[in-house]
């Protein structure tokens, strides 16, 4: 076997090791093995390999990545969307993925954004405190006809 062989043998186990501890999409493996510095034939092959076994799975990454930044982070879809784009996952992987976001809970969630906003602003006036919450809420991906129904929903109250 040759050095380059056992080089790739190597680089193939820590990329494996790297795909194992968290989800990986297949721009950040390629960049890593760029970083490598290992030629563009090689890191095909390797990333051949790890899609072969199962190491990297684009539909199995959008839907961790949309699952933990909307659990975890409160993202909106718009957020998680754009996301995803940056990782170059396809379109249809990431409508999948945003489609596993049930309705309630991306509501309920929204809910309880909007209440842990408006009872950090105290002593502001409603439209101040309104501007503060659309403006929270637009940065972190929530879509702005969603956002200003739940205002609605405020001012009735």
């Amino acid at each position: 076997m040759s050095i380059k062989n056992l080089i790739n043998k190597e680089v193939q186990k820590k990329i494996e090791f790297y795909c194992t501890y968290q989800e990986r999409s297949h721009k950040e493996v390629t960049e890593k093995l760029f970083k490598m510095g290992l030629k563009k034939n090689t890191i095909d092959e390797i990333l051949s390999n790890l899609i072969q076994n199962n190491f990297i799975n684009e539909a199995r990454f959008a839907s961790s990545y949309t699952s933990g930044k909307f659990r975890i982070k409160l993202w909106g879809k718009k957020r998680i969307k754009y996301g995803l784009k940056n990782h170059k996952v396809s379109d249809y992987n990431i409508q999948s993925a945003l489609n596993q976001i049930r309705d309630e809970d991306y509501e309920k969630t929204l809910k309880h954004l909007i209440k842990k906003i408006l009872s950090s602003c105290k002593k502001e006036n409603l439209n101040k405190k309104k501007m503060k919450v659309f403006t929270a809420l637009k940065y972190r991906g929530w879509e702005s006809e969603l956002i200003y129904e739940e205002m609605r929903k405020i001012d009735k109250i």
